[in-house]
């Protein structure tokens, strides 16, 4: 089975062992590739095959790297899946010259496993690199593709709605894509500044305990949103926007009575806004505005008793026309295998508490 052009070569798959003789189940295949350029080549496998490596984990296969021969050894459909998200993997750093990330690899693999469901097997084989998943651009960052399906409509929702809502677990890139897409709609002209905002609702000290002016007080508590901005964006474009107000940091309790347009309006950790706050800030948009809201409805801070407005405007304004909503789940994670495995254990527990209050375990009666 060749390989696209300016790929490589891709061996045959072929039967090994004793399950590829006649009249018997083919139970293992092996298929081989060789890229064209030895650099990229090295690039594509990681340092110390990392990248191999991981792939080999998640899809179950083995795989031999060597220079710029790759041979991978497994069940016909996992070696046949590796064989293309290594042709993928290969046809991006063809084009963008950089490194691959752990991430990188997973969000090849589901991008593989989704364009096998749309498209024709002759016309996967025909563009490894064809784009299942929407990106979002910057001049600094490049083009920045989606890694799962959820964030792939996520980004979707984020072109074609005016107000929407990211709901789900930490380390899904909820807050990280939303800062990406502000900054791709301001450096194309589309806005003119960026707002971001936040409750204040901490566990310990409160803001007028920190010192320094609102924007010192309120910095620490934006940090995940700064990191992002200065991800994609240049570190003296961020410091001249926050000088110029090009790029604003309002506290979620400055926004009564203002209104904001010509500009994307983000608001995170909004499970912890209550449902004033919450209708206060969603009657802010302005004309020719985009609002992004996120926010994680497993990790409210809010007094016991009280409602997150995140959880109540969502039931609300479902169905509501220009107001789209994603919910991550925690097989969406990206930002690590670790953080995955923390989140599904953390909910499965939380699942069997409510289950154990539904059902509880019938006491004993004493001896009489």
């Amino acid at each position: 089975m060749a390989a696209s052009d300016g790929i490589g070569r891709g061996g045959p798959l072929r039967g090994r062992g004793p399950a590829a003789r006649a009249g018997e189940i083919v139970e293992s295949l092996e298929a081989s590739l060789t890229f064209d350029d030895n650099r990229l080549a090295s690039l594509v496998f990681g340092q110390y095959d990392q990248n191999v490596a991981h792939l080999e984990r998640r899809l179950g296969v083995t795989a031999t790297a060597l220079g710029n021969h790759l041979v991978i050894k497994g069940s016909p459909e996992a070696a046949e899946l590796a064989r293309k998200v290594f042709e993928r993997l290969y046809a991006r750093v063809r084009t963008s010259g950089t490194a691959l990330t752990l991430g990188d690899v997973d969000g090849a693999i589901q991008e593989t496993t989704q364009q096998g469901t749309l498209f024709p097997a002759a016309e996967v084989s025909a563009e490894p690199d064809r784009p299942v998943f929407d990106q979002i651009a910057t001049r600094r960052r490049g083009a920045v593709r989606a890694r799962n399906p959820a964030q792939d409509a996520y980004i979707k929702l984020l072109r074609t709605r005016e107000l929407v809502f990211a709901e789900g677990p930490a380390g899904t890139g909820k807050t990280w894509l939303a800062v990406g897409h502000a900054v791709s709609l301001l450096e194309q002209g589309h806005v003119e500044r960026i707002i971001l905002s936040r409750p204040a609702v901490e566990a310990g000290e409160r803001l007028g305990f920190l010192p320094g002016d609102m924007r010192d007080k309120v910095d620490p508590y934006l940090r995940p949103i700064y990191d992002a901005l200065y991800d994609f964006m240049e570190a003296r474009h961020v410091d001249r926007g926050l000088q110029t107000g090009i790029i604003e940091i309002a506290p979620l309790a400055f926004m009564r009575g203002r209104t904001l347009t010509n500009a994307v309006v983000l608001l995170d950790e909004a499970q912890n806004t209550t449902s004033m706050q919450m209708k206060m800030f969603l009657t802010r948009l302005g004309e020719n505005s985009r609002m992004i809201i996120t926010g994680d409805p497993s990790q409210v801070d809010l007094p016991p008793g009280q409602r997150s407005g995140l959880v109540e405007a969502v039931n609300i304004l479902d169905g509501v026309e220009g107001i789209g909503r994603v919910t991550f789940r925690d097989v969406d994670v990206v930002r690590h295998d670790l953080v995955r495995r923390i989140v599904t254990a953390y909910e499965s527990a939380a699942h069997g508490e409510h289950d154990s209050d539904r059902n509880p375990i019938p006491r004993r009666r004493p001896n009489a």
